[in-house]
């Protein structure tokens, strides 16, 4: 019958000899120690890989994967952009959006402030945003309405 080499040598040195059981405890030791340092390197691997994925999809999910614009003017004919670049096999969606700086007031309190304008009806087709708030929905956002969405930390400042 044929074994393998190391399983050969393994076995030759665990095996205790002429009642010396001493060696035979310290490589039953050692061996209990190596499988209990493997199974925790793999537990810990494991849990890791598991909280990169989660962390991956939390950031990937609020955040557009990339954005195209037009830094000379405004992008009129985004449209046209948005069906020729949804023609590619790699993109899944596209939605628009409109960057600026503005400024909040409350009772009082001014706050600096960037505002991003977005479809709400293409938006929950490229971000997550909408299962993070704490109130309402994107269905609030209603074409000829003033309705804004604040983050918790900029409201907790204006309500001060």
């Amino acid at each position: 019958m044929f074994r393998p080499f190391s399983l050969f040598i393994g076995l030759r040195y665990t095996a205790a000899k002429r009642g010396n059981h001493f060696i035979s405890f310290i490589s039953l030791v050692s061996m209990l120690g190596l499988t209990l340092g493997v199974a925790a390197l793999i537990v810990v691997l494991s849990v890791m890989n598991g909280f990169d994925r989660e962390l991956r999809q939390r950031i990937l999910g609020m955040v557009p994967h990339a954005t195209l614009s037009d830094y000379q003017r405004e992008m009129h004919d985004w449209q046209n952009v948005s069906e020729r670049v949804e023609r590619s096999p790699q993109v899944v969606a596209t939605a628009p959006y409109v960057h600026a700086q503005g400024m909040l007031t409350h009772a009082g309190q001014v706050q600096g402030i960037l505002v991003n304008g977005i479809d709400p009806e293409l938006e929950p087709s490229v971000s997550i945003i909408d299962d993070h708030f704490l109130s309402g929905s994107l269905d609030s956002l209603v074409p000829g309405d003033f309705n804004i969405i604040l983050g918790d930390l900029l409201a907790r400042h204006l309500a001060r």
